[in-house]
């Protein structure tokens, strides 16, 4: 046995690193939250969804989001000056999709609310986080955004929407 993996003739324990889709479908495989990132520019409400959030430090306090290089909304979003981090809860199916589409209207149908600095948050959220950009990092085909948190508002009665094998979920909470 080497560093707990059991092994013997013919076990494969890794493969290698597979082609985009089968990339794709691995990373699938860990459940994620998933966030609506907003904000309105010259009276223009923008966002965009994301599954790739962390909390990063408490001191000051900081959270991150992976971005596509290839993201449109980004670039307009950074400018924004404040953004609203909504963590969506379960019921926001349809606010995700319609997050992420790349041609439509993405706040049809997406209940929100706007704060006075210009950060949208999605109505029935678990978490809205009011944020700014304090920097990026070039990641691969992304970048991370590292933001600073300067006001905060948790709703505890509502359940997470969960993104894993690229469905959407809830969690069971006895």
């Amino acid at each position: 046995m080497a560093h707990g993996i059991e092994t013997g003739p013919g076990t494969e324990l890794l493969n290698p690193v597979p082609a985009d889709d089968d990339l794709r479908h691995a990373f699938a495989a860990y459940p994620s939250g998933i966030i609506a990132l907003c904000a309105e520019r010259e009276g223009t409400p923008m966002g965009m969804a994301a599954s790739s959030f962390t909390s990063v430090s408490m001191e000051p306090p900081l959270v991150s989001v992976c971005v596509q290089l290839t993201s449109r909304t980004w670039p307009r979003l950074r400018e924004a000056g404040h953004l609203g981090l909504s963590v969506l809860a379960q019921g926001h199916e349809a606010a995700c999709r319609a997050l992420s589409d790349k041609d439509g209207n993405r706040f049809a149908g997406v209940d929100r609310r706007t704060s006075g600095t210009g950060a949208i948050f999605v109505s029935g959220a678990t978490l809205w986080l009011e944020c700014r950009v304090t920097d990026e990092l070039p990641a691969g085909d992304h970048l991370i955004a590292v933001l600073r948190i300067d006001r905060l508002h948790v709703d505890h009665t509502a359940e997470p929407l969960v993104f894993h094998q690229s469905c959407f979920r809830g969690l069971m909470l006895p």
